[in-house]
């Protein structure tokens, strides 16, 4: 989906400096994500920390954000240090294959991920990699989910349609299954495009909603994503 920029509601104080290209994916994810009694929290490929810092303002869990690309870990320590919310955030500029936290396990962990499989590739390769899952492959997410998460934590990913539904089928060879889909569509004419996925290690049948950005017209959004969202967009 689209990208923006935006201002947060709670980021008045940093919202020059802070350097933020919003994609409407992270708001999605970071708006939805189920932090509620959460108290510890991993954001796997922060970017430039969006959704870290959404979950940061939504709930007092502890939070590590890992990111592989440098500069964009810069980009999550600088944002982070803006904050009001640096003292319970940790940001590691390593990937998922190699990280190894030793002190607990996660309740909750949440991605954004590359997700296009078989499509061009940018030519420059930080570009790529954000959009491309050789760096990361679903395997090596599962792997990674299966051996940080808490046995009654849960996970969540925001994915196309198509691979959603594939990846929804390859977590179950994990012992990761899906309790939750939420699919999202741009407008009410439109076809599902994304899906935010909650998975557990408890098996039993996902629970579907729908969500709809907007009524129509450019930028006139329905009251459900303004509902979502509200706590982080200034104009609403």
């Amino acid at each position: 989906m689209s990208n923006t920029h935006f201002t947060f509601k709670e980021f008045t104080v940093f919202q020059e400096k802070a350097a933020f290209k919003v994609g409407t994916d992270g708001v999605l994810l970071g708006a939805s994500a189920d932090v509620a009694g959460k108290k510890y929290i991993l954001d796997i490929g922060s970017g430039t920390g969006l959704i870290t810092l959404m979950l940061a303002q939504r709930c007092d869990a502890e939070i590590v954000s890992i990111e592989p690309d440098k500069e964009s870990f810069i980009q999550t320590v600088e944002n982070v240090e803006l904050s009001g919310w640096k003292n319970r955030i940790t940001v590691l500029n390593t990937d998922l294959q190699t990280f190894n936290y030793n002190y607990r396990k996660f309740d909750l962990i949440v991605t954004n991920p590359p997700f296009f499989s078989n499509s061009l590739k940018n030519p420059d390769p930080r570009k790529s990699s954000t959009r491309h899952n050789d760096s990361l492959t679903s395997a090596d997410l599962l792997t990674g989910i299966k051996r940080l998460l808490d046995e009654k934590g849960v996970f969540q990913i925001i994915l196309p349609y198509v691979e959603g539904t594939v990846f929804i089928a390859e977590a179950q060879q994990f012992g990761l299954y899906c309790s939750n889909i939420l699919k999202i569509r741009p407008l009410p004419t439109s076809e599902i495009r994304r899906l935010i996925l909650t998975f557990s290690g408890e098996r039993k049948q996902a629970e579907e909603k729908f969500l709809t950005i907007e009524r129509g017209p450019r930028h006139e959004f329905t009251e459900e994503y303004k509902n979502l969202t509200k706590d982080f967009y200034l104009k609403f």
